[in-house]
């Protein structure tokens, strides 16, 4: 048993586990902030009424505290976010984030919101974090982008649209696009005008795979029967795009990325840190990042992945990212299954999920007997 999870007499500690663990089944919140549980296949760790699917009863440890937890190398469930149980400011700021989502393109000063919170600013944005998993910038910048990804449609321009929601200058939008609305803003309104697209096909343990990248990263990850297949889905997805066959010898980045994708099918390097250039809304882009951070080999449902990032209703949202998410692997939305366990769909077909989902679990497999053959003997 680990040093930090509830310690009691042998007797005691049965009887006390067997009650944390009907908790948890009953999903009590009676229980929340007085007592945690973790997974340890998951590697993380909840309150007793988090809505996640019942773990077995094996993987579960009992904890007094969140610090007791992550000291076992566990960390904070994204669905129901332990931290915001053990403190007193979780109204608040679920009250800020409210107010937040209806004034997202008015001026909002950290020291305004942290004002109306009744909170010093200190405390105000290490309260927010904790609650929300952002800071407090993050969020308000996450909720223009979504109104961005609208005007963008509706404004007679860019700038327009930047300053309609709530952006002081383009510069600010254009340092984060990279990592919140994908391509730049021009270029999502045009539908990928002016650029241009290089792409490889190569035989993969999925059938053929086609890799497409601009000079900023992938844009395009996917598996078909054919390579003709392949080309008609590259080009419904870019339209306005220029698209050309990948001149050899390939550079030397692009060879590295269709490497660590092989070597990622093959079960070689489970984490993929590949760069990403993707038109998307900023919606989209915050179900992928999120689905980026689940675990090698595990699971989470539309539901879990929705709560995950801070949206609980709206999991079919999330569906429907997955369903238009353009790089396979890199963005794993294969980890992703229907509440009631079955796989559901998959862009490139159910029977390729089930595969990739077999061939992680196989690797896991591996590396656990690998390391019980490497314990000692006690």
């Amino acid at each position: 048993m680990q040093r930090n999870e509830i310690e009691t007499g042998a007797g005691a500690r049965s009887e006390q586990e067997a009650l944390y663990w009907d908790a948890v089944l009953r999903r009590d919140r009676y229980w929340d902030g007085k007592f945690f549980f973790g997974v340890l296949t998951t590697g993380v760790y909840c309150r007793p009424s988090c809505r996640c699917r019942a773990p077995l009863r094996k993987n579960v440890r009992f904890f007094q505290s969140p610090a007791d937890a992550e000291s076992a190398g566990l960390r904070p469930c994204q669905r129901c976010r332990p931290l915001a149980t053990v403190g007193p400011d979780a109204d608040r700021i679920r009250k800020i984030c409210d107010y937040i989502g209806c004034h997202a393109n008015d001026p909002l000063p950290l020291n305004s919101l942290a004002s109306r919170a009744g909170l010093s600013t200190f405390h105000f944005q290490r309260s927010f974090k904790t609650v929300v998993g952002l800071t407090p910038r993050q969020f308000v910048e996450a909720r223009r982008l979504e109104l961005l990804k609208g005007n963008l449609r509706s404004q007679p321009s860019v700038t327009a649209a930047i300053y309609e929601a709530g952006f002081g200058s383009g510069s600010r939008v254009y340092e984060r696009v990279d990592t919140r609305l994908g391509m730049t803003p021009s270029s999502y309104r045009e539908g990928g005008k002016n650029i241009a697209i290089s792409y490889v096909t190569v035989e993969s343990a999925l059938g053929r795979m086609m890799i497409g990248a601009t000079d900023r990263g992938l844009c395009f990850v996917q598996f078909a029967d054919d390579d003709e297949e392949l080309l008609r889905m590259l080009r419904a997805e870019y339209p306005a795009a220029r698209i050309d066959p990948a001149r050899r010898p390939y550079s030397e980045q692009f060879k590295s990325w269709m490497i660590a994708l092989q070597e990622h099918l093959k079960g070689k390097e489970p984490s993929l840190d590949l760069p990403l250039d993707l038109r998307a809304t900023a919606f989209q882009m915050k179900v992928w990042q999120y689905l980026q951070s689940v675990p090698y080999g595990s699971v989470q449902t539309y539901s879990e992945v929705a709560a995950g990032i801070g949206q609980p209703s709206a999991s079919r949202a999330v569906a429907r990212a997955c369903a238009v998410n353009r790089v396979a692997l890199v963005v794993p939305c294969h980890r992703v299954i229907r509440g009631d366990g079955e796989l559901a769909g998959y862009r490139w077909g159910t029977e390729r999920k089930r595969s990739l989902l077999d061939r992680e679990r196989a690797v896991l497999g591996v590396k656990a007997r690998n390391e019980v053959l490497r314990s000692p003997v006690c």
